[in-house]
């Protein structure tokens, strides 16, 4: 198979909580922690930047778009390296509550493996947050 940047994966959960809920909560970088553990165990601020200590990946920096009413968390992470991954996120209102829909974007240089590794990590990330919430 020949990998391109293009390939992409929806990853997604149904959330039984309003747009605006799940929207607050999940746009609060301080939540992060909680349910997005591939960044890592702790956060703060720094500047305009959220900086992540503890990530398996060492420490990386976040960086939100705005907040808005249009349910768009897209978020850059930014490696030790300087590499910096954008990542598209969006909440979406359904006939019951919400959609959390991340769409994961293949590298290049990534295998198969790898991929699918990421994918699981992100869907477990949403199942977390799909928890705190429902639970709230």
């Amino acid at each position: 198979m020949n990998v391109t940047d293009k390939e992409s994966r929806h990853v997604s959960i149904s959330i039984d909580r309003s747009v605006a809920d799940v929207y607050a909560y999940a746009s609060d970088p301080v939540n992060l922690p909680a349910w997005a553990h591939g960044l890592g165990k702790t956060i703060e601020k720094v500047g305009d930047e959220w900086v992540a200590d503890s990530s398996p990946l060492g420490r990386v920096t976040v960086r939100f778009v705005p907040r808005n009413d249009l349910g768009v968390l897209d978020h850059d992470v930014t490696l030790p390296s300087g590499q910096t991954f954008h990542n598209p996120v969006r909440v979406i209102a359904t006939e019951t509550g919400s959609e959390v829909v991340f769409t994961l974007l293949r590298r290049p240089e990534m295998s198969d493996a790898e991929f699918e590794r990421d994918a699981d990590t992100v869907a477990a990330d949403l199942a977390r947050l799909k928890g705190l919430l429902e639970s709230a």
